[in-house]
């Protein structure tokens, strides 16, 4: 397998996973954000407020019971930083609500799980 080859599985793998956290279905099910996160997880949310594994699950379930739009996310874009580390950047629309965010998701055998998440709210028009 080439080096290019490796990095569009890893990146795809962490976008997939990136994917699968913003889905309502999945946010409304613990057990499911749990599978996601690595367990030395941290955020920095776009609140200001930092989040660990634990903290986070109260959030992801609480916006699952809202009456929110569904999250959207565009310029997705990922690197492979190492072997087993992906570095991704993107943009979430929801609610009026525009937040840059990144992401770095970390391999821990054949499952990758996300490391850090941060948010930065978007303040321009």
């Amino acid at each position: 397998m080439s080096g290019d080859d490796e990095e569009q599985r890893a990146v795809r793998a962490a976008v997939e996973g990136e994917l699968r956290l913003l889905d309502p279905d999945v946010r409304a099910r613990p057990d499911a954000v749990t599978e996601l996160l690595d367990p030395d997880f941290t955020e920095f949310g776009a609140s200001g407020r930092r989040y660990d594994r634990a903290s986070i699950l109260v959030v992801t379930s609480a916006d699952a019971g809202g009456p929110s739009e569904p999250t959207a996310a565009t310029d997705m874009s990922g690197a492979l930083l190492a072997p087993g580390l992906v570095h991704l950047t993107f943009t979430t629309e929801s609610n009026g609500r525009r937040v840059r965010r990144n992401s770095i998701w970390r391999r821990t055998g054949s499952l990758w799980r996300l490391y850090f998440h941060q948010g930065t709210p978007v303040n321009c028009p």
